[in-house]
């Protein structure tokens, strides 16, 4: 099956590309333009994760931690904010998933087109991921500004439409900044640059944490300050990006490299749309969850969740960061056809990430409830603490499993199979962890307690079920390739 879609005529892969080793080195060193990060992911791929990771490391964890100190802040504003928050959550994370997807589909491709050394291909791919960018940008916030108040009344937001709805309109209003700066960081990712993306980060962390304050308690503003310190971060960030895009970077971005291409086009959604809908798909369990919640729990179990997931969301930045360091080198040893390394990155990665995991859940157990002291400062929130330190407790089984699941998924976004990641997320999240939360809090009435352990028991399985598909796949993409191999004629 695989040798089929390789002699498809409009895919890369044909017989007027490169097909060999060879011929692919000799056209990446031929490039007039060879940057560190290129050398990186066409590299040793131990040392490209490694090199990749650490940067990215520091950014979604200066990232996250400017994320929890958002949380902190709108938690002593009132009762109800962090659950108002909360409610949007899962809504802003489709705009979230879908800049990701166009990141990740950036990503994927431009690194398999150095692996191949085509760097026209790789010049066009950046131009179409920024023009789909301004496209879905136009889409969803058409959709947020019609449709987000009957969402969150159907949601259950309640006592808390208000402050969402000042939340969520001036959030989804900024959405351009996010989206293509999600994009960006993909196609900077895509040629081995994590530093500047790591910049980018830590500059929106800074300018958010400092404006918080600010505009919630200074200016009097509650949550809407919170929102408005998130969108004018962003734009600052996408300022900056813009200005590095017209220097300093392997790819050349310029709309004489653009020239609409379906193949390029079709390369890019087969991995963005599939991460955009992923995203969709765990806004859609977080929804759900927070229903549950609302019905065994009330508010405060939507509290709880809402403060507890962010301090879990901190503590899975390193693994975030080892996968999404995956799909470069997946996906540029892709291009370059050494389908040896695909092995060695993916165990790599897994490795890595278990070590991180292992002693993040030591940490957890330890610290939860000083963690959870950080949402209880206000008198409104005090009661909040225990929850909160048992739901990270019964987290720390969560994290063992994450490297797994995660970095499997993301070495098929990495080989441009962004279908099988998204069905391994369906299966992980709406099969396996919406269903056992509901028999657990609901059909056995073990309330909020049964959803934390839901979360959990339903990653194990799906992270276990995504290991064994990628394996795998991997492996047949290698049968078929030496296959291929012994039946090509040697040029001598």
């Amino acid at each position: 099956m695989f040798k089929k879609e390789e002699n498809t005529k409009d895919n890369v892969n044909t017989k007027d590309n490169v097909n060999t080793k060879k011929d692919i080195k000799s056209k990446v060193d031929g490039e007039n333009k060879h940057t560190e990060g290129v050398d990186t992911i066409l590299g040793d791929p131990k040392r490209a994760m490694r090199k990749l990771s650490v940067p990215m490391i520091i950014a979604l964890f200066v990232n996250s931690l400017y994320a929890l100190i958002d949380s902190i802040w709108v938690a002593g504003v009132n009762e109800y904010a962090l659950a108002a928050v909360g409610f949007v959550s899962p809504l802003f994370l489709i705009a979230v998933g879908f800049g990701n997807g166009l990141g990740a589909g950036a990503t994927a491709t431009i690194s398999r087109f150095i692996g191949e050394g085509n760097k026209n291909d790789v010049n066009n791919s950046a131009m179409h991921v920024i023009v789909l960018s301004f496209i879905l940008t136009a889409i969803l916030m058409i959709i947020a500004f019609l449709f987000l108040e009957p969402i969150l009344k159907l949601l259950g937001a309640g006592d808390t439409i208000n402050d969402a709805l000042a939340y969520g309109y001036i959030i989804f209003g900024g959405s351009f900044f996010l989206i293509f700066s999600s994009a960006a960081y993909g196609i900077l990712r895509g040629e081995g640059n994590v530093k500047k993306t790591t910049y980018a980060l830590i500059l929106g962390a800074i300018i958010n944490t400092i404006l918080d304050p600010i505009l919630i308690y200074v200016c009097d503003l509650g949550v809407a300050g919170a929102a408005i310190a998130s969108v004018f971060s962003l734009f600052v960030v996408s300022v900056l990006i813009a200005y590095w895009f017209k220097k300093g970077t392997y790819i050349d971005f310029s709309f004489k490299n653009f020239k609409w291409d379906k193949k390029i086009l079709r390369l890019n959604i087969n991995v963005a749309i599939p991460a955009g809908v992923e995203m969709l798909i765990i806004s859609i369990l977080s929804a759900t969850l927070n229903f549950i919640l609302v019905n065994v729990g009330g508010n405060d179990a939507v509290s709880i969740y809402s403060g507890g997931w962010r301090v879990v969301m901190m503590a899975l930045v390193p693994l975030m960061a080892v996968a999404t360091s995956v799909v470069p080198v997946i996906g540029a040893s892709y291009g370059a056809r050494e389908f040896s390394k695909l092995w060695v990155a993916e165990n790599y990665a897994i490795k890595l990430g278990l070590l991180i995991a292992a002693i993040t859940s030591v940490l957890t157990f330890v610290f939860a409830p000083n963690i959870a002291q950080i949402f209880t400062y206000s008198q409104q929130t005090a009661s909040l603490g225990p929850g909160i330190a048992e739901f990270l407790r019964i987290m720390i089984f969560f994290y063992i499993f994450v490297p797994i699941g995660m970095v499997s998924s993301f070495v098929f976004q990495g080989l441009g199979k962004g279908i099988h990641s998204l069905v391994l997320t369906t299966i992980r999240e709406l099969l396996l962890i919406v269903v056992i939360s509901y028999l657990l809090a609901v059909v056995f009435g073990f309330g909020k307690e049964g959803v934390w352990w839901g979360i959990v028991i339903g990653n194990i399985i799906g992270s276990i079920i995504a290991y064994i598909w990628s394996k795998f796949y991997v492996g047949l993409l290698t049968k078929e390739y030496k296959k291929e191999e012994e039946h090509t004629p040697s040029d001598f």
